[in-house]
């Protein structure tokens, strides 16, 4: 009810709860989170087989739950709750709903035209149904600490198995879900929890030891940390967001990485970006976004998300272009990353930067979309851009 009534984050809700409660073992925990984020996911499809309307009460919720269960061919308990649970109705309405994409893939009307508007109706389809899957548990091997092979035999010896990815230089793939927070491993920094897709920024972006390079939205530092282990923890890695917080985690999470390159600077002012004009090699912008590639992670967002708040991104996302673009030194280079498969908020937003004053001084170099349903992990999109000599 904290979630689906008073817009609380599923993360934190279910994080709170489990906290509350020391009784549970590992599995109930799991059972407990798995089932809140699938009825997030599936909100809509439930609601709509269930018979309920928001906001919903206790009952509504308990038959959202009888939804799950039933079509997930579990047994209900013998509850009053569930006393009449009309099973058959609820397969037949599944079926009969699944027919039509924005029930299936248990998304808002808006967002269905949206998707279908910027990606056409085929590759939406697609990526729709990819986005509703649980996403897999990769991590970023940390090599300032360790190695791959490393990694993967401490790991095992915990009885945690991993895979390594062909195409991910860094990654490992968790066979099953574990929390690989709690290992030694991660207490010593030798790896990251980070999306596959993510991974891809920091090797993108082409980066040498040696070189001063700037992420302009930093915040909690998934990237950071990737680029200072891709350079070595040589050279000077400048970490700016309008968050403190975000960048006081940072620093945390640096020192146990043991990544020393890494200044961090809140931006307070216009002043902090001034003082950085024409002086980096590598700029990278992972711009806020709708965050419509993380869907996997983050289910809630499709009941959050607005459609005035995407237009509003788009105007963040070119006044950052311009603002942030100038910290590129002459042949430097210029990352624009977000974690949406939007084209107006990936390509039409460098098109609209290099038609722009500023943007004539750059030139193209190459980009990469990421979509879902063909990578299999969470939807990105990164473009570089070269400052002309």
């Amino acid at each position: 009810m904290l979630i689906f009534n008073e817009g609380q984050y599923a993360d934190k809700v279910i994080q709170q709860l489990l906290k509350r409660d020391k009784r549970w073992g590992s599995r109930d925990r799991a059972f407990v989170a798995e089932t809140t984020y699938d009825i997030v996911r599936w909100k809509r499809l439930y609601a709509e087989i269930a018979e309920v309307k928001e906001p919903f009460d206790r009952d509504n919720i308990w038959r959202l739950f009888a939804v799950w269960a039933t079509l997930r061919g579990i047994k209900l308990p013998d509850w009053t709750y569930f006393e009449g649970t009309p099973t058959r109705k609820i397969k037949g309405r599944f079926d009969e709903l699944s027919k039509t994409r924005r029930f299936r893939e248990s998304i808002p009307d808006w967002m269905d035209e949206l998707g279908k508007k910027e990606l056409g109706d085929a590759v939406w389809t697609k990526e729709m149904a990819a986005l509703n899957q649980q996403a897999d548990v990769i991590l970023r091997v940390n090599t300032l600490q360790t190695t791959k092979e490393k990694l993967q035999a401490e790991l095992f010896d915990l009885d945690i198995e991993t895979d390594v990815l062909p195409d991910y230089p860094n990654a490992l793939k968790l066979k099953e879900r574990a929390n690989v927070f709690q290992t030694e491993a991660f207490k010593n920094g030798a790896f990251e929890v980070q999306d596959a897709s993510s991974q891809l920024v920091a090797e993108f972006m082409n980066v040498e030891p040696g070189m001063r390079v700037v992420d302009t939205c930093a915040g909690a530092g998934g990237k950071t940390l990737h680029i200072a282990s891709l350079m070595e923890n040589k050279g000077q890695i400048i970490a700016l967001d309008i968050y403190a917080n975000k960048l006081h985690e940072l620093k945390r999470r640096a020192k146990r990485n043991g990544a020393f390159n890494i200044e961090t600077r809140t931006i307070e002012s216009t002043k902090v970006i001034k003082k950085l004009y024409d002086k980096a090699d590598r700029v990278l912008i992972d711009a806020p976004c709708s965050g419509l590639g993380v869907l996997r992670r983050n289910p809630d967002a499709k009941w959050k998300l607005q459609p005035e708040f995407i237009e509003d991104i788009k105007k963040t996302q070119q006044d950052i272009l311009q603002q942030y673009s100038r910290i590129v030194k002459p042949g430097g280079q210029l990352v624009y990353a977000t974690c949406s498969i939007l084209p107006s908020e990936n390509q039409k937003q460098v098109e609209q930067f290099l038609t722009s004053e500023l943007g004539k001084e750059f030139t193209f170099v190459k980009d990469k979309k990421v979509l879902s349903h063909e990578s299999g992990y969470d939807g990105f999109y990164m473009a570089m851009l070269e400052k002309k000599k």
